[in-house]
């Protein structure tokens, strides 16, 4: 399927869920958005399908057919537009004629390595983008799809804690195949759970997550090499009962081997999420009764 190239909507994401919740879960899937505006596509110095690759290929559909009843936000507008998982000082000098250098005395290693607010570069590909674009282009972005996106995953957060006295984010990305190299002669990772190196959760969601991924067979690995971005560092509050994980699934587990349409693995993968998730929603259900307990 290709991209959707539109006319810019009022909503740059779609929400699923009932309110009041159902859940203490919520879903954030914030890369695999596939609308491409016009602007977007006349700025590019590089064919289309360079910038695709910056997407989560297709992980919302795996996302969609595991969820039960969780609260969803699944973001549809593309990830070379702006990037939701970067905070807003991550403005990039070399493609934001706004950005403010002295906002971010020491740029973080994403924007320093070209993926920040808007990505300068997709892999190690040459620039995207034909010229700067200017403060008012980059302020329209964040005030039309960063800060809503960021709203609606608050306020599902917010209302699940006010109706369970807790909740746990899971914000579900997708990852290249990663190379062995490092591992010590074990099998690479195909799923990696991130918590910030523990800022972000308790530690019994992430030991759920493992166990899961372990029981399906497949080598997983803790904060190496994503531990988690801007998302969980904004949400993940668990001194206040909010808890935040990243989930990363390797694309050549659910895609094609043209890592474009779904291949034969999606059910498998599918079924593993809807497990995780069932299991936080047990782990956070669990957590009056273990707080009793202590």
């Amino acid at each position: 399927m290709p991209p959707t190239l539109y006319a810019m909507p009022d909503s740059s994401f779609d929400r699923f869920g009932q309110t009041p919740p159902t859940s203490p879960v919520v879903i954030s899937v914030p890369h695999a958005g596939r609308e491409y505006p016009p602007e977007l596509v006349t700025a590019l110095r590089v064919p289309l399908s360079a910038v695709m690759t910056l997407e989560d290929r297709r992980i919302d559909a795996v996302a969609i057919a595991a969820r039960h009843d969780e609260t969803m936000i699944v973001q549809t507008r593309a990830r070379a537009w702006i990037d939701l998982n970067r905070s807003e000082m991550e403005r990039d000098p070399r493609v934001d004629e706004g950005a403010d250098p002295t906002a971010q005395p020491k740029p973080s290693a994403k924007l320093r390595s070209g993926l920040g607010l808007v990505p300068r570069r997709a892999s190690a590909a040459s620039d995207l983008w034909r010229r700067r674009f200017t403060d008012a282009d980059i302020v329209r972005r964040i005030e039309q799809d960063y800060r809503p996106y960021h709203a609606a995953v608050g306020d599902a957060l917010a209302a699940a804690h006010a109706r369970f006295g807790i909740a746990v984010l899971l914000d579900v990305h997708s990852m290249p195949p990663l190379s062995a190299s490092g591992s010590g002669g074990n099998p690479p990772p195909r799923v990696v759970i991130g918590d910030r190196f523990g800022r972000s959760t308790a530690a019994r969601f992430v030991a759920r997550l493992q166990a899961e991924a372990e029981d399906a067979r497949l080598p997983v690995a803790i904060n190496a090499p994503y531990a988690g971005g801007h998302i969980l560092k904004r949400h993940g509050r668990p001194s206040t009962g909010i808890h935040a994980l990243q989930l990363e699934f390797d694309r050549s587990l659910y895609l094609d081997r043209q890592f474009d349409g779904l291949g034969t693995g999606f059910d498998r993968v599918a079924h593993l999420l809807k497990a995780m998730l069932a299991a936080l929603g047990d782990e956070a259900q669990a957590t009056p009764r273990l707080a009793a307990a202590e």
